[in-house]
């Protein structure tokens, strides 16, 4: 579970609200912004890296909203209604190491609050198959994550980390996640966001927790 928060401070989009400290069952709002990370362009699409993509692809199907270039955003982006709501989708033109970009953009556009916001992304330290929802923390390495935080200000958004696995020992990290997953891993990434979906609806209704218990204690998908 997330670790307690020092301080909580009214959110911007819910001045009435305080934030909720980490250690919670349901969050401060609902989510209105779903981020996936990854890279621009057809070389990078069927990447590791791109896991985050795939996920925020995968939600835009099933909701019927299709993406469009938004240049103010620096990304592609999608309105999605839900019956939570409207869901925003963005994915990031700006390239891995500058996502931030585009989602500070977008939450300032729309007035949405940090906590409102879950970042998709690859994460090296899960196997494929295995994914986990997180609130708040560190960026642990990750340059996505590191952006988002510098230009939020804050860690203190919902990241559901989609396991990559790692290289073999001595090899080059950033090659792996820059390649693509062999079939089987790919078949378990496939499978992992797939359980995604199960768990979107308590996500929407900002019930972390419960959606926690239910993608933590399933088995990896086979």
């Amino acid at each position: 579970m997330p670790k307690a928060a020092a301080s909580p401070q009214p959110t911007r989009r819910h001045p009435e609200r305080v934030a909720a400290p980490a250690v919670q069952s349901v969050l401060a709002s609902p989510i209105e912004l779903v981020v996936g990370l990854g890279n621009p362009g057809p070389d990078y699409l069927a990447t590791r890296h791109n896991a985050g993509f795939r996920l925020v692809d995968d939600l835009a199907r099933r909701w019927c909203a299709p993406f469009r270039k938004e240049s103010k955003f620096s990304a592609d982006t999608a309105r999605a209604s839900t019956p939570a709501g409207t869901v925003w989708l963005l994915k990031p033109h700006t390239f891995m190491n500058a996502s931030g970009r585009a989602v500070a953009a977008l939450m300032r556009y729309y007035d949405i609050a940090p906590d409102a916001v879950l970042v998709a992304h690859d994460e090296l330290d899960l196997a494929p198959g295995v994914i986990r929802l997180k609130f708040g923390g560190g960026h642990g390495g990750h340059n996505g994550l590191r952006d988002i935080g510098a230009q939020l200000g804050t860690g203190d958004f919902v990241r559901l980390r989609i396991g990559i696995g790692r290289p073999a020992i001595g090899g080059d990290v950033t090659a792996y996640v820059l390649s693509r997953p062999d079939r089987a891993d790919a078949e378990l990434i496939d499978g992992a966001i797939e359980r995604v979906q199960e768990v979107m609806p308590d996500l929407l209704r900002g019930d972390l927790a419960r959606a926690m218990n239910a993608l933590h204690s399933a088995p990896p998908a086979d």
